[in-house]
């Protein structure tokens, strides 16, 4: 790990460098042809297949029956889903540097209290996940600036195309301040004076950040939506007086309230980014529709149903399985996340080639199982709540017969109407005489990337 201040800003003032010059090519890829993405992808494909079999024993095994050299993208379907469970338990079978162990990368990671590099050109983070199942994930040099160029390109693209950012760009992300989670680590890697980059800790005071914003006044406002959605309450209130020119929300789902919620209140494009740990830049709004662009020439998206069958366009997966082009140091192939995904068939306004999915919504992980197999998605809970025009804020906690739920409201509330609206909305799915408890609460908890857990299912038995 490079502990010296001095030398870390050189190694990073490299890195920048490196990865600006690469813009301009990322920059040309956004408007390519499906023919040209798709011999990207295969051509990725190949070359990191061929270093997973030569480099990591347990994909060396996975891969036994694929020939690298001529597998197709549609043969990619044969090896086995690779779970987190099966990387955490393989990890220093899985990397392909010798240098690189489990127990290194957690050392690095304990350590950590900025950015930094291990051994001078690697960067680690890590994923809690809404499931609870911690991961690791190493990247290379390559990697991580295509991890920060995979969203800048689509930020860049729509300020061009719509003048957004004639002048002046300054952003200011409201998200996870511990470099051991990716978007604050990336944040820290790659500001520059073309676009200077403040970070606010979401564990800060909603006044000290609403007045940090007022002094800075970002041209990019950047947050979790749940931190967003706070922010437009006191632009509303008359307290945030910032004229963003861009919206970026990032690492929550962007539910539709709350996207509206963003345009009425800046009437300015709102992106929207679906990224991991594990993959980096796996989707992004193009600033002139609803929906992301899945960033396929770095990775292959699959969307498949509970027992791994591909979905048509149009249906919503329960969960995807990626396969990370750009990060050979640690291959994921068929890697399982559990987010729900539906495929958009549609060509975009904006003209990009580049399929398209629309604004996450939830996980799997999120949806609540009560005795008898009963399976409650969150929007079901998310429907009354979102209704409620006193509520600000809400967490849903499972319990055996019902939920629990903390709101952040107004003192106009009416938690008994509240409690009967969810209970009716449990019963129609099924749960029968449902216990719901709602408390008022003057603050919903945060988790240690500072997100906000919405939907805490009850932890089941493996």
């Amino acid at each position: 790990m490079v502990t010296d201040t001095s030398t870390y800003e050189a190694t990073r003032q490299r890195h920048v460098a490196d990865a600006l010059a690469r813009l301009g090519a990322q920059l040309e890829r956004l408007e390519w042809t499906r023919e040209q993405i798709l011999a990207e992808q295969r051509a990725r494909l190949r070359d990191v297949l061929a270093v997973a079999k030569e480099r990591s024993p347990w994909h060396r095994q996975r891969l036994n029956s694929i020939d690298p050299a001529k597998v197709t993208i549609d043969g990619l379907r044969s090896p086995p889903v690779m779970t987190k469970a099966d990387l955490m338990s393989n990890w220093d079978a899985i990397v392909t540097d010798s240098r690189l162990t489990l127990d290194a990368a957690e050392h690095h990671l304990a350590n950590l209290r900025s950015d930094a590099y291990l051994f001078d050109e690697f960067h680690i983070v890590a994923s809690g996940g809404s499931s609870g199942k911690r991961g690791v994930f190493a990247w290379d040099w390559e990697g991580w600036s295509l991890v920060y160029l995979g969203f800048t390109r689509w930020l860049l693209r729509a300020a061009m195309r719509t003048g957004a950012l004639e002048s002046s760009r300054t952003m200011a992300i409201v998200a996870a301040e511990m470099p051991t989670h990716m978007t604050s680590a990336v944040s820290q890697t790659f500001t520059n004076p073309a676009t200077p980059t403040h970070r606010f800790p979401v564990t800060m005071p909603v006044e000290q950040i609403v007045g940090a914003l007022n002094d800075l006044r970002p041209t990019v406002l950047s947050g979790y939506p749940s931190m967003l959605a706070e922010l437009v309450r006191e632009a509303d209130a008359g307290r945030l007086v910032i004229a963003p020119r861009m919206i970026v929300s990032t690492s929550e789902p962007l539910v539709k309230d709350v996207r509206d919620a963003l345009q009425r209140a800046w009437a300015v494009p709102v992106m929207n980014w679906w990224g991991t740990s594990e993959a980096g830049p796996t989707g992004s709004s193009c600033g002139f529709a609803d929906g992301m662009h899945l960033a396929e020439d770095m990775m292959i998206v699959e969307s498949v149903d509970d027992a791994y069958r591909p979905v048509a366009p149009g249906a919503t997966a329960s969960r995807v399985l990626l396969t990370n082009l750009i990060n050979p140091l640690m291959p994921l192939i068929r890697y399982e996340i559990t987010d729900e995904v539906t495929l958009l068939d549609e060509p975009c306004p904006c003209g990009s080639q580049f399929a398209r999915v629309g604004d996450i919504q939830g996980r799997t992980d999120d949806c609540f199982v009560y005795e008898g197999g009963i399976v409650v998605h969150p929007h079901v809970l998310r429907s009354p709540l979102g209704r409620a025009r006193e509520v600000i804020e809400y967490q849903v906690r499972q319990t055996p017969a019902g939920a629990d739920i903390d709101v952040r409201c107004s003192s106009g509330a009416d938690l008994g109407h509240l409690e009967r609206d969810v209970a009716e909305h449990l019963q129609a799915v099924g749960l029968r005489n449902p216990a719901v408890n709602v408390r008022r609460v003057d603050e919903i908890a945060r988790t240690a990337a500072g997100k906000v857990a919405r939907f805490v299912p009850l932890r089941r038995s493996s």
